[in-house]
């Protein structure tokens, strides 16, 4: 009997210490499996040892949101959404951002630009970092906005169409780059200066750090007052170096960044001190005039430093190409500037300005591409066209020659086929087609009216509006066909060609010489 009496409690204790060591398994490998298979972050439903800090509190943060009841409603939807996005705040990687957020807000209320009373928007914030760290100091007024909403600290929407009142928030930030990479930078400003109300703060990182993107950054935002500008380190490999923008809302248009005239008027225009400092770091000029032309200036193109490979072009509201003189769409849209042309990423409007009829048709099927069909010119008037060739050269196929253009009553001058077309206002329509918040680059080769062309750009101050430009000048040269010969077709020198690119590079005009 005595033996039986002790067996029971034997046996009872090794059914629970048994027990216990199997639970105890239980929450050993499923810790096992959170930590290795999540990356080392876990929540209380996960039988972890650890949590959020105690001043991370996202629902309370949610619940203060007083932008919009919208925001309230969306961020506390769904708690198995939240639960769903929580283990992304233990990790270190959100740590180091919101730690880094952290301080930069906090210079920022040191700065006067940012208080906690201040009703907060981050813009394009995939996970909130940046709202978690307005919340951690004392900003509970903060919500973020992004394609994909991660609540409760971001909700869904898009950037080009805020679902916000205008003059909603007193400080609004753009972190990551993002308007960097924005296809839409000018809605995107917009929309960013709709949202803010007067008096309002903004604070943008960006990328770029060369004088001409900085200046078409702030193009974007002309009612705007440039508060600061520094470069910090960032926080991890996707983006160490950050230009830190902060600027302040004012209740009218301040200034115009890059340009100063009317788009209506005949106004002459400066050309700004930024784009000066890139003529200086362009290819050199070829200031003696080449035996054989066709051979240096055709391999002087491998030298060309196109704008686009020495600053960031990101911040403009349009991208266009003018091709003045475009003859067939291979010969340059097609065969270089759609090939070779560096448009970081960036979809160019195409203008295609020819007055050949033989090219037109060709045009019809490039839908990418819009057609001028007339003669660029000074002025509004019906001029005649000629179609000449040079010495040695057959007439194969009508239309096929290089087009010269001249007024009606020089017409007599005119050795080869002549026909008479459209002349337009090249500088009136470039005023009225771009604007000084667009990026535009011009080819033009126009058989020697560019000693026209050019003085009218300066004259209507359209050449302001022009970022780049690839230009053939055309002179008296050695014929490729006859030793000794220089071309009859033009009566200007190398040295006029020489004058008139020095002239629009001493004007701050990034001019490259075109073959």
């Amino acid at each position: 009997m005595m033996e039986s009496a002790v067996a029971k409690p034997s046996l009872l204790r090794n059914v629970v210490v048994r027990a216990l060591f199997f639970c105890v398994l239980i929450v050993v490998f499923r810790f096992a499996y959170v930590v290795t298979l999540r990356g080392e972050s876990c929540d209380l439903g996960d039988f972890c040892f650890f949590s959020l800090p105690d001043n991370f509190n996202l629902a309370a943060g949610a619940a203060k949101i007083g932008a919009s009841s919208i925001i309230v409603t969306e961020a506390v939807r769904s708690k198995s959404v939240v639960a769903s996005h929580r283990h992304l705040y233990t990790t270190k990687e959100f740590r180091k951002a919101v730690d880094f957020y952290s301080a930069m807000f906090q210079d920022l209320i040191a700065a006067g630009c940012l208080s906690q009373n201040s009703k907060s928007l981050c813009v394009e914030t995939p996970i909130g970092q940046d709202v978690a760290a307005l919340k951690e100091i004392g900003v509970v007024d903060a919500i973020g906005i992004s394609k994909k909403a991660s609540p409760p600290l971001v909700v869904s929407g898009h950037v080009h169409n805020l679902r916000f009142k205008d003059n909603t928030f007193d400080f609004v930030f753009c972190g990551g780059g993002k308007l960097d990479d924005s296809v839409r930078t000018f809605d995107f400003a917009s929309e960013i200066a709709r949202t803010l109300k007067p008096e309002g703060f903004l604070a943008v990182h960006t990328r770029s750090n060369d004088t001409y993107s900085f200046h078409s950054f702030l193009g974007l935002f002309n009612s705007f007052e440039l508060i600061s500008s520094r470069n910090i380190d960032g926080f991890d490999s996707s983006m160490p170096f950050i230009r830190e923008v902060v600027l302040k809302k004012q209740t009218e248009i301040l200034h115009r960044w890059d340009t100063e005239f009317n788009g209506d008027t005949e106004t002459k225009c400066n050309v700004p001190g930024h784009k000066q400092e890139l003529v200086r770091n362009a290819e050199p000029l070829i200031i003696e005039e080449p035996p054989k032309p066709w051979l240096t200036l055709k391999r002087n193109i491998k030298n060309i430093k196109y704008l686009p490979s020495m600053v960031d072009i990101s911040f403009k509201q349009r991208y266009v190409y003018v091709d003045v003189g475009a003859r067939s769409y291979g010969s340059s849209i097609g065969s270089w500037f759609r090939k070779q042309y560096p448009k970081q990423n960036k979809t160019f409007e195409i203008y295609a300005i020819e007055a050949d009829k033989t090219f037109h048709e060709e045009y019809n099927t490039k839908k990418a591409v819009t057609l001028v069909p007339y003669a660029a010119w000074v002025r509004n008037e019906t001029l005649f066209f000629e179609i000449n060739r040079d010495p040695g050269k057959k007439a194969e196929e009508n239309g096929r020659g290089m087009g010269r253009i001249q007024p009606v009553q020089s017409s007599a001058n005119f050795i080869g086929d002549v026909d008479k077309i459209r002349g337009f206002d090249f500088a009136h329509w470039l005023k009225k087609t771009v604007s000084e918040r667009d990026f535009v680059v011009m080819k033009m080769d126009v058989e020697g009216t560019e000693f026209d062309l050019i003085p009218r750009l300066f004259e209507t101050g359209a050449i302001c509006l022009i970022d780049e430009i690839f230009l053939e000048c055309h002179y008296n040269r050695w014929q490729r066909c006859c030793p000794g010969v220089r071309s009859s077709k033009y009566l200007k020198t190398y040295d006029q060609c020489v004058e008139l690119f020095t002239t629009l590079r001493q004007s701050g005009v990034l001019v490259h010489q075109w073959w």
